[in-house]
């Protein structure tokens, strides 16, 4: 009875700090945009509906993020496959490489992009000088160019999920069917296509959630283009407030009703598990048809690279050194000195990393509570919490800073309601809310994974709760916990939607000053910081991954 009760309490105030933190702000974006001064109004909702520059913000949204699913798929699909089903020349490595945009801020990609493919890129200057051109052969600027860095930075969820789907694929139903007379797109048709539907149905999901959300493509890219993350900023700039609730609220809208949708087609049978032993990656007998292959796949990896490369390479440039020239005619390490000597470069850097840590103990601590009361306890409100705790990832970045921006801008304490903005935390509990969703699912999975047994064990041995989480629990969910944590990390730190909705100048992250060194035309400096977001992410990703491995109970 005791346990339980205790059990039942600590639900309880879980449940309370997530209903404050989570659905609260949310609902107080909605109230702001039907209330005015004389009280409940829809004037705002008619304003938004009659203004052709948000439908068409909302209309923007909609359709790139349709393009880019069908753009991330024509490149992740059957990049997986070759990796995935064919015997390549380093083929490990080659897969690798492929992945290594999943944990890159997408920022860095904007701005490697800019450093390449831009007017004054390497590409562009280089066509200038080969053709004699006067102006740049192009603009990358509006829908097209989104699209382009949308395709580049989220082809990795189909490659991601879908190689992973074919890794499970039973080799002994493709035999059956080979036995049974089947041609090959029989039985990619009825047996491959529904085996791959729940990867693939979730690859569209990530990347539909993820291009409606986006907001340094838009920015940096988007010109005289507006989606509906960017146009909310524009709002709030031109300090009609309740409008940009309004226009929020529709977001917020439309992300929910691409969740149902997809929830509803992801319904139905799938492919099943697995019973037999994967099918052996086909090896291409023909020499020349081998080295094609592994051209394609190592040319393919190498152009989806070559942005990256792009902005280490940029990073060396002095400040006012590279105007015209196709390739920077004087490099120095003067750029990466600066991010150490300068206190003024410095500050950024430390902003991100004391934020990002808190944001991702935070919501480890609270990722962990939530899975033990929902999956180890059978207390009432467990399908509440895991509902909240999921949440922030179906809502765009910028509506939960406008939401946390409105919940915490005003002095109200029997209302819940404290002045954060312009503090210290404002920044680490958008992360943290933001990361919930990433970090509990990692963690409910490790936690589904213990046998309860374990836990009563430890109880007939006179092991109270926090011994038995201490010298139990914990380690055997170092593993989930690792990765949860890590991936936590990487997206704080690389974070720029919230951080712009949010940053005060001595909170500035260092998204915030990358952005403030593109500004200044000091792309030197803006690179060395990208580079140090990919190098940090990449490390801390790599360090979770190897350490949750190695995990046991000690």
């Amino acid at each position: 009875m005791t346990r339980r009760f205790a059990a039942s309490i600590g639900a309880a105030l879980l449940l309370a700090l997530l209903l404050w933190m989570v659905l609260y702000p949310l609902v107080l974006v909605l109230a702001e945009g039907v209330r005015g001064p004389e009280g409940w109004t829809l004037d705002h909702v008619r304003r938004f509906v009659g203004r052709p520059t948000d439908m068409r913000a909302l209309w923007g949204s909609l359709w790139t993020s349709v393009a880019s699913v069908a753009l991330a798929a024509l490149l992740g699909i059957p990049l997986a496959f070759l990796v995935g089903r064919y015997d390549l020349p380093g083929g490990r490595v080659l897969g690798g490489l492929l992945a290594l945009p999943a944990v890159l801020p997408p920022l860095v990609g904007v701005v490697a992009f800019l450093f390449l493919y831009g007017e004054t890129g390497f590409v562009s200057l280089l066509l200038m000088r080969l053709l004699r051109l006067e102006e740049p052969p192009w603009r990358l600027e509006g829908a097209g160019a989104i699209l382009l860095v949308h395709a580049y930075s989220m082809y990795v969820y189909f490659y991601l999920l879908v190689r992973a789907a074919l890794v499970s694929l039973d080799a002994s139903q493709l035999e059956a069917a080979a036995s049974l007379g089947a041609g090959r797109w029989r039985t990619i048709r009825r047996i491959v296509v529904p085996h791959l539907k729940p990867a693939l149905v979730g690859a569209a999901l990530l990347t539909f959630m993820t291009a409606l959300g986006s907001f340094s493509a838009p920015y940096v890219f988007g010109g005289g283009f507006r989606v509906m993350p960017t146009q909310i900023v524009a709002t709030r700039l031109n300090g009609e407030n309740q409008l940009a609730m309004v226009e929020t609220a529709s977001l917020a809208a439309l992300a929910l009703l691409a969740l149902l949708l997809f929830r509803t087609g992801s319904a139905g049978r799938g492919g099943g598990g697995r019973k037999g032993a994967a099918p052996s990656r086909i090896v291409i007998r023909r020499r020349s048809a081998r080295v094609a292959a592994g051209v394609l796949g190592w040319g393919l990896a190498a152009l989806l690279l070559l942005p990256h490369l792009t902005l280490v390479l940029v990073s060396f440039v002095p400040v006012g050194t590279w105007t015209t020239e196709p390739l920077p005619p004087v490099y120095t390490v003067r750029n990466y000195l600066m991010l150490v000597d300068d206190p003024v470069r410095v500050r950024p850097l430390v902003n991100s990393i004391w934020m990002a840590t808190v944001a991702t103990a935070g919501a480890v601590a609270i990722s962990l509570a939530g899975s033990l009361l929902s999956a180890r306890r059978r207390t009432a409100p467990r399908r509440t919490i895991e509902g909240l705790l999921a949440l922030p990832w179906a809502v765009p970045g910028t509506v939960f800073a406008i939401a946390l921006a409105t919940a915490f801008s005003v002095r109200e304490p029997l209302a819940g309601r404290f002045v954060m903005v312009g503090t210290l935390w404002i920044l680490p509990l958008a992360y943290l809310v933001r990361n919930l969703p990433i970090t509990s699912r990692a963690i409910a999975a490790g936690v589904r994974a213990l046998d309860p047994s374990l836990d009563e064990a430890a109880a007939s041995l006179g092991a109270g709760r926090a011994r038995t989480l201490r010298r139990v629990t914990i380690p055997l969910l170092r593993p989930a916990l690792l990765a949860g944590a890590s991936l936590a990390f990487v997206t704080a730190f690389g974070d720029f939607v919230t951080s712009i909705m949010l940053y005060t100048y001595d909170t500035r992250p260092i998204s915030l000053e990358i952005l403030s060194s593109l500004r200044q035309a000091d792309v030197g400096v803006a690179a060395a910081y990208g580079v140090v977001l990919m190098l940090v992410s990449a490390v801390v990703f790599a360090l979770g991954s190897g350490q949750g491995r190695g995990g046991n109970a000690g």
